[in-house]
Order: structure tokens, then sequence, then C-alpha cells
């Protein structure tokens, strides 16, 4: 897997959590239709989320270098899905 890095803006919750509402993707913005699932491991934190154009993206912030990664792309419920080196 080969991430790279993209903008992400995210909304701060009330617990002041920041969880991600559009991100840019080849100078592309995808607003973030839904938020699927979400976890953390001990120096990422990821989102599964649905764009606005339907696809499925796994993204990453990397907490110690505060940078944004995609690590994963599905172009639509039966569309192929890509890792993001391959995407």
């Amino acid at each position: 897997m080969n991430p790279f890095a993209i903008t992400v803006h995210c909304h701060a919750g009330y617990r002041g959590e920041e969880t991600p509402r559009c991100f840019f993707l080849h100078n592309r913005q995808i607003e973030v239709a839904e938020v699927l699932d979400r976890w953390l491991a001990p120096d990422h934190r990821y989102f599964k989320v649905r764009g606005s154009d339907g696809a499925l993206y796994i993204i990453r912030h990397d907490v110690t270098r505060d940078r944004w990664e995609l690590t994963m792309y599905a172009s639509g419920p039966n569309g192929p899905t890509r890792q993001a080196g391959n995407a």
C-alpha cells in the first residue's frame, strides 16, 4: 500500500474530536456524505467515508506528522477497489 497526502477540512465535534467534512483529490473537492466507520491505531486515526461522488474512501490522519492520507478508494457499489498507490 502506498498512501498519498490529501488536504482534509474537518469539523470539531462537541468533544473536540475532528471529523472529516470534505477533502481534495487531484484538484477535486469531495464532500463527505457519510462517515461509515472510524477506528484508532497507535499513530493514526482512520475514517471510512462515502463521498458525494458515491465512492468509498479510507482516509487516515497521521497524528505524529499531522498529515492526512488516502489509503483506499472504491468507485461505487459495483466498481473496482483500489489502494491509494494504484488510484
